[in-house]
């Protein structure tokens, strides 16, 4: 009886006419799996790196002598990607500042320095007040325009109003002031200068993940006639190292998705894989969170399986089957043959996790996450659902679903499984609170996905943020991408303000689920995002595959 089942199973999955999705193939020529180890090369930077960071750490210290000097040498560290060296002595003296400053800072500051204050204080969680730029206001309350040709204040001006807060409408106007000078300052400045100007205006510092703005901006602080020779050696020396230890672990991650073999029985997947790592290494790139990365990379790709499995090739009945075998934890009911290959890959995803029923602690994390992922694929049901009913469902319905397959209430428990030392039922509690920093990232990063959503996917019929709001409020589709972006803005500034201290945990797993946001900005900031994934070929190249020269 039992072969009668599956040889009509079968028979059915032959028959089936599926909306089978065209995902192009990799971009990539190399085989990231074959990559060997580089422990020899890796030891040598680290020698290197840590005779220098010496002389670095003794530099950081002795910039406390002037208040000024001091942040922007913090600022300098930051922008390099090198400040993870020093987080205490940073905080400790960050710290100092904001005592001493708070909102009375000094009447000579310029709008450099001050501009300057106020974001490196603020994007370390020292909530400093705005009130700080009312001085470069006129009597009509305008920015004045004395300030308009100062291209090092207004470049100041501009990325520190990024950091801000619901409320804080003399920042909304610091943008909608510094963002035209820029421009037009822009086309007055040298090439060098002018560069650094436009990578501002098209990616932020706040909004930017840390290793591309690491990279950029060494380029930059080599052309700067003032650099440090010994701060940028150890700045290329350091992502030099880092790069070789993340392309390690993209081989591993490479050689795990192909022993894996599943394009021979899901023909749609999406070979995404050194992509996926990208994404993971912008989530939390420092050497001692390997082990999140991998772990995160593993979870992107099978997500993403699971998500082409109900927009791109499942029947809806199919889809059921498979939802309902995720919630019981057996597969014997399965119809077809590619759900059990699926469903198989879930189950070793998770069962590499680990549950050590020995440790309470660990137990709660991982039941957690499960759970977390079993409520993704329930949502995934329900757009499917959504699709084969074919209209369109009032906007904060759509969203009350789609900020769970947004996936953004998975994917933290995952970088939390992948911290132990700073993760345990206390900051999973926490997550199973929904804070207000999650829900602001969950929103933010369903309607960033929407905004730039494959062109396939809008044909289709697929329910989506943009199409949701236009019908609901009868507006153009220009205008509702405007105030997706309003709402997205204000998803930012939520977390900003849920990103002040004291934090509810440790502030490394703050800032990951801000890069989380962060990560969405550069993988959507064009058309194909993570599904063509073109534009992030040169991401990719600089972050695992091109070293920086180092003369």
């Amino acid at each position: 009886m039992a072969a009668q089942v599956e040889h009509l199973a079968s028979n059915m999955e032959q028959e089936i006419s599926r909306p089978l999705a065209y995902f192009p193939p990799t971009v990539w020529g190399c085989d990231f799996a074959s990559l060997p180890l580089f422990n020899s090369e890796i030891e040598s930077y680290t020698k290197k790196v840590e005779v220098l960071k010496e002389k670095v750490k003794d530099m950081l210290m002795s910039s406390k002598k002037d208040l000024i000097k001091n942040i922007e040498f913090i600022n300098l560290l930051c922008r390099l990607g090198i400040s993870y060296h020093f987080e205490n002595e940073i905080e400790e003296q960050l710290n100092h500042i904001f005592n001493v400053v708070h909102d009375d800072i000094n009447d000579d500051y310029d709008l450099y320095n001050v501009a300057l204050l106020f974001r490196v204080l603020r994007q370390h969680g020292y909530k400093i007040s705005c009130n700080v730029f009312k001085k470069f206001k006129d009597s009509d309350g305008k920015f004045n325009k004395a300030i308009s040709n100062d291209v090092k204040g207004i470049l100041s001006l501009y990325e520190a109003s990024f950091v801000s807060m619901r409320g804080e409408d003399i920042l909304d106007e610091a943008i909608a002031f510094a963002r035209p000078l820029l421009e037009s300052l822009a086309m007055q400045s040298s090439p060098h200068l002018a560069k650094h100007i436009n990578d501002a205006l098209s990616m932020p510092f706040h909004r930017g993940l840390p290793r591309v703005e690491a990279r950029k901006f060494i380029y930059f602080y080599e052309e700067e006639e003032s650099h440090n020779e010994t701060l940028l050696k150890f700045a290329k020396l350091d992502y030099n190292r880092v790069q070789l230890l993340h392309k390690q672990e993209l081989g591993v991650v490479s050689r795990w998705w192909k022993e894996l073999d599943l394009a021979k029985g899901l023909p749609y997947v999406r070979d995404r894989i050194a992509e996926g790592f990208f994404q993971s290494a912008g989530v939390q790139f420092e050497p001692n969170f390997a082990l999140s990365r991998i772990l995160l990379t593993k979870c992107i790709q099978i997500l993403a399986l699971v998500d082409d499995t109900y927009d791109s090739y499942g029947t809806l009945q199919e889809l059921q089957c498979f939802t309902d075998a995720l919630e019981r934890g057996n597969s014997d009911q399965l119809p077809a043959d590619y759900l059990k290959i699926l469903y198989k890959a879930v189950l070793d995803f998770f069962e590499e996790l680990g549950d050590d029923e020995g440790n309470e602690g660990r137990s709660y994390c991982i039941n957690y996450t499960k759970e977390r992922y079993k409520e993704v694929v329930r949502s995934y049901l329900v757009e499917a659902q959504w699709f084969y009913d074919g209209h369109l469902r009032p906007f904060n319905e759509y969203m009350h679903n789609a900020l769970i397959s947004s996936c953004f209430s998975l994917l933290p428990p995952v970088v939390f499984l992948g911290v132990e030392k700073l993760a345990g039922v206390k900051e999973f509690k926490w997550l199973e609170t929904n804070p207000k920093l999650v829900e602001a990232s969950k929103f933010f990063g369903r309607l960033l996905n929407d905004m730039v959503a494959r062109k396939d996917e809008e044909k289709e019929g697929h329910c989506l943020a943009g199409n949701c709001y236009m019908k609901e409020y009868g507006v153009s589709k220009e205008k509702a991408m405007e105030e997706l972006r309003k709402m997205c803005d204000n998803a930012w500034k939520d977390m900003n303000e849920e990103s002040m201290r004291p934090t509810a945990v440790p502030m490394p797993l703050i800032t990951s689920i801000v890069n989380l946001a962060r990560m969405m900005e550069v993988v959507f900031q064009y058309d194909d995002g993570y599904t063509i994934a073109s534009s992030l070929k040169d991401h990719v190249t600089l972050m695992f595959v091109e070293p920086i020269p180092e003369d």
